[in-house]
């Protein structure tokens, strides 16, 4: 018997998406086994910490089910990605590519990769319809302004952005900042 295909989705997931969501259903469909890594990338100032950010995750995954929830886990990492892999036994980094954008990081992380384990295989899946323009980054941004983010996110991640917006410190650093999207 052949040992199991592993898989890592790596991801700041600061909050998860329903962007994430859709590449952590079809990643678990073309490996035995998913591992989300979530990364505690402190250099993108999260507004989540990483324990926060785990127990997201794994509060979407549950809600996925147990047909598919009982072959993935989540997990912290704050170390090289291909070491994470390694450490996992992955045989493959699932990567999700939104835009034309997202490509060139991405193929220059993917080769780097490749460089430091070659055994280790970079598999990008494109985003799905109406995923395209779905970033963590803007839905913060639209939730922090009082936008409408349902569309973008899990009633649980709604829940929990207007928690995390309505308290003291988001409401300073809320009022400080011009809104990305002003109409002067």
């Amino acid at each position: 018997m052949s040992s199991p295909l592993i898989g890592v989705y790596p991801g700041t997931f600061d909050p998860i998406t329903t962007g994430h969501i859709d590449i952590i259903q079809r990643g678990a469909r073309i490996v035995d086994r998913l591992i989300i890594g979530v990364a505690s990338n402190a250099g993108k100032g999260p507004l989540f910490s990483l324990d926060e950010r785990v127990e997201q995750v794994r509060a979407e995954v549950a809600a996925m089910g147990d047909g598919i929830a009982s072959r993935i886990s989540v997990e912290p990492f704050s170390i090289l990605l291909i070491q994470f892999a390694r450490e996992n036994k992955a045989a493959m980094i699932i990567r999700g590519l939104r835009a034309v954008s997202d490509f060139e990081y991405e193929f220059q992380m993917a080769g780097m990769n490749a460089k430091l384990d070659p055994e280790i295989e970079t598999v990008f899946l494109m985003a799905a319809d109406g995923q395209q323009f779905v970033s963590s980054r803007f839905v913060k941004e639209i939730g922090r302004l009082g936008g409408d983010i349902s569309r973008f996110v899990s009633p649980r991640i709604v829940a929990r952005l207007a928690k995390r917006f309505a308290e003291p410190a988001a409401s300073a650093h809320r009022s400080s900042q011009t809104p990305p999207f002003h109409d002067p």
